[in-house]
């Protein structure tokens, strides 16, 4: 099973991140986050009204749910990455945690020069999600008619959640498109 490290850009977009780990429960990939990607999404929710008992059940859930996944040890390594000087500590804890994939909005952060020598690709959200799609539809439908079935507001339907996911903050169009065009997530 590949590993994936995820950005904080990417786990702070709840339905985005609710989508993306409920694939991850599915089995079809590791995910991977650091303590510095926690503490940069605990501090962002904070300044968006999240409140603390809220921010600290999130990241409860998270350890408990993919244990494993919070990759640690990796600050011997920063120095020496060559991206963004705010975002190695990212590209270091993924290169630590033997990620493969590097899942971030903020693409430009990391140029390819900086990651061919680690053998890590960074990839958008939307990329990502299709890749996913493409290697096993079925387990992705499932995955995001699971997704919904918790929810106790909307969306209530897969189709409303790719509604939210198509809109400009999430950006998953192509995506929500590619499971529009499967009839296969309406059963």
């Amino acid at each position: 099973m590949f590993s994936a490290f995820f950005d904080t850009c990417v786990l702070f977009k709840p339905y985005l991140r609710d989508t993306i780990l409920s694939i991850a429960e599915a089995g079809l990939y590791r995910p991977l986050w650091s303590t510095g990607v926690l503490e940069e999404l605990e501090r962002n929710l904070l300044e968006r009204g999240v409140t603390g008992p809220q921010v600290r059940h999130l990241r409860n859930q998270l350890g408990v749910v993919f244990p494993g996944a919070e990759v640690t040890g990796y600050t011997d390594l920063i120095d020496a990455m060559t991206n963004d000087p705010k975002d190695r500590h990212v590209l270091a804890a993924a290169i630590r945690g033997g990620a493969e994939v590097l899942v971030t909005e903020n693409l430009k952060d990391f140029p390819a020069s900086s990651m061919q020598r680690y053998d890590i690709e960074a990839v958008h959200p939307d990329v990502f999600l299709l890749d996913q799609l493409d290697l096993a539809p079925r387990t992705v439908h499932k995955a995001l008619r699971t997704q919904v079935s918790r929810y106790r507001h909307s969306p209530r339907s897969v189709g409303e959640l790719l509604d939210i996911l198509t809109n400009d903050s999430h950006a998953c169009r192509e995506f929500a498109a590619a499971c529009r065009r499967d009839t296969m997530w309406r059963s």
